[in-house]
């Protein structure tokens, strides 16, 4: 039902998967010239010109993601995403800020040090120029149904890769399949990447144990192909998902040995990647802090303020 078009991304994870189907684009990729290029190549060759797109569907929040909604919307699309992804790229400008206002001040206790926790959260100013600002026509909750070509699609809300993330779901040549954006990928585990409140002054979202939920979740519901936002198409999604799971219960085993005394989670990151760049810093604390969430979930490791730090011990 849907026609991949292979669109190319300047980040670290590479080219993003965008799909289409009739007059519908899911997750167009990021707004750069060459991924501009890449979609119109892929349009053209289904005889299809960008006023020809009446809706344009966006799993989750990121700028490899939704960068190029703007261009499309302006051609006449419809933006479709769910309304925590709608606010985020509404304001994405604002959406940074405020990450970074509240990732210096928590990587600081975390252990890294000031000119560190302000070095890691300036590097995602370089995605602003790839996310333009772009309104949402309709916001999707979970369970919402649309209709493309022939075919209907229901959202379904997950969680763990990004704030407001949705997958769809239809049936096709009597199979189920589902476009799940980065929540499942067949040639890497996803990283659940640290979230602020969604609201300052709220709690910080405990990311990695919902998304282990989530996909226990998805693991139960026989799903026969899912289409991913990166790399090919999974075609054993339930093995797929123990495979994820199986890595994050032996990453979170690790970490519960390194916690063998108080520990703070910039300790247990540099135990577990030895020489990292500080590029790569903001996902290596959300690996750590995220299994650091599990442990205190299931009662095996306790939190608590030293001076200005958070420091973890074994219950």
């Amino acid at each position: 039902m849907f026609t991949r078009i292979d669109v190319p991304t300047p980040f670290q994870v590479g080219r993003v998967n965008t799909y289409f189907s009739g007059r519908t684009v899911v997750d167009p990729g990021p707004d750069s010239e060459e991924a501009w290029s890449a979609l119109l190549d892929g349009l053209n060759a289904a005889g299809l010109a960008p006023d020809d797109i009446e809706q344009v569907v966006v799993t989750h929040p990121h700028p490899d993601h939704f960068g190029l909604a703007r261009r499309l919307r302006e051609a006449g699309a419809r933006v479709f995403a769910s309304s925590q992804a709608a606010d985020i790229m509404a304001k994405f400008d604002e959406r940074l800020h405020y990450e970074q206002s509240y990732f210096t001040d928590y990587f600081q206790r975390c252990g890294l040090s000031a000119e560190a926790a302000q070095t890691v959260t300036n590097l995602p100013e370089a995605f602003l120029p790839f996310a333009p600002n772009v309104e949402t026509d309709r916001r999707l909750s979970s369970g919402d149904k649309f209709s493309i070509v022939e075919t209907t699609l229901t959202a379904e809300a997950v969680e763990g890769h990004a704030p407001g993330e949705l997958i769809f779901d239809y049936e096709t040549d009597g199979q189920r399949r589902a476009l799940v954006g980065d929540n499942v990928l067949g040639h890497i585990t996803p990283n659940p990447l640290l979230q602020p409140p969604p609201e300052r002054g709220g709690e910080r979202p405990r990311v990695l144990p919902a998304y282990n939920d989530s996909l226990r979740r998805l693991r139960e519901e026989s799903y026969d192909r899912f289409l991913p936002g990166h790399g090919e198409y999974v075609t054993a999604p339930a093995d797929r998902i123990d495979e994820i799971l199986d890595a994050h219960e032996q990453r979170t085993a690790t970490v519960r040995d390194l916690v063998d005394g108080p520990t703070v989670p910039a300790e247990i990151m540099h135990q577990l990647f030895e020489d990292l760049p500080l590029t790569e810093q903001f996902s290596g604390l959300s690996e750590a802090v995220g299994h650091l969430d599990v442990l205190e979930a299931r009662g095996e490791v306790t939190q608590r303020e030293s001076g200005d730090v958070i420091v973890y011990e074994p219950t």
